[in-house]
């Protein structure tokens, strides 16, 4: 009993501390008090999910747990968690989901990418715009060979980084620099064989269900490293003429990516 008196106080705190901001998705305003606190923008789950598809959560209250079914994935958010799970697999928020008011709390630019939107700050006071990504007409093809890449390329890392991934791929294809579409960009040997996995086989290997899951996600909107289209493990390559030639952009598990 103390210690959850104690927690509700330190929240209480932190609530008092933070500051209130606009939220706009697709242009509509978002309902509800929106939270922004040491540089996280945090938004109530159940308004995100309304405004984005629609979707309605389901509240577990001996488990603390909100879970909603996107037509793609199960989502399960519990609070005090710096993840939330879709389809069971760990997707990292970077900050807690807490609860305030009586509502679930997400950080809105995770769990807005999760969901397939992007995230674009522009100042205090103006809204933070939420703007959905629209599914890509996509064939059988695409995804046989999207979710090969990203199995080869990331088999064992994090949900996250395999997104990422698959994220590097379509932004080739999109880009004039790369063939356009998902099979030539992964057999892309204009400049040398693009990808380890089809030099030495293993893209033909049958992919994990977290890569398929990867791959549809990535194909209906999930965005999770803007515009990178370079990566590299340290591990098994040095990567030179990425690193002299790029910008660096985040680490996510074993591999760097590059804009």
């Amino acid at each position: 009993m103390l210690i959850s008196l104690l927690l509700a106080a330190v929240l209480a705190c932190q609530t008092a501390q933070a500051a209130y901001v606009t939220v706009t998705v697709d242009g509509q305003e978002l309902p509800g008090e929106v939270l922004a606190r040491e540089g996280v923008t945090y938004v109530p789950l159940i308004r995100l999910l309304d405004a984005m598809g629609g979707w309605e959560a389901e509240w577990n209250q001996k488990e603390r747990t909100a879970s909603a079914d996107t037509g793609l994935f199960s989502l399960s958010v519990t609070e005090r968690r710096s993840h939330v799970l879709a389809n069971g697999y760990a997707f990292d928020t970077g900050a807690d989901v807490f609860l305030y008011s009586g509502r679930t709390y997400v950080p809105l630019r995770s769990v807005a990418n999760l969901l397939g939107a992007e995230v674009e700050f522009v100042n205090w006071s103006t809204p933070i715009a939420v703007s959905t990504v629209p599914a890509l007409k996509y064939t059988e093809e695409d995804l046989y060979w999207l979710s090969r890449v990203i199995s080869a390329e990331s088999r064992g890392e994090s949900l996250l980084g395999q997104l990422a991934v698959g994220h590097v791929v379509l932004n080739r294809v999109a880009s004039s620099q790369f063939p356009n579409t998902i099979k030539e960009v992964v057999f892309d040997t204009k400049d040398a064989v693009q990808f380890e996995p089809v030099a030495n086989g293993t893209i033909y290997d049958e992919p994990t269900a977290q890569s398929v899951l990867a791959a549809q996600m990535v194909l209906n909107g999930t965005r999770v490293i803007g515009d990178c289209m370079y990566f590299f493990s340290p591990a098994l390559s040095q990567g030179t003429w990425i690193r002299e030639n790029c910008t660096y952009f985040t680490t996510i598990g074993c591999h760097r990516f590059y804009r």
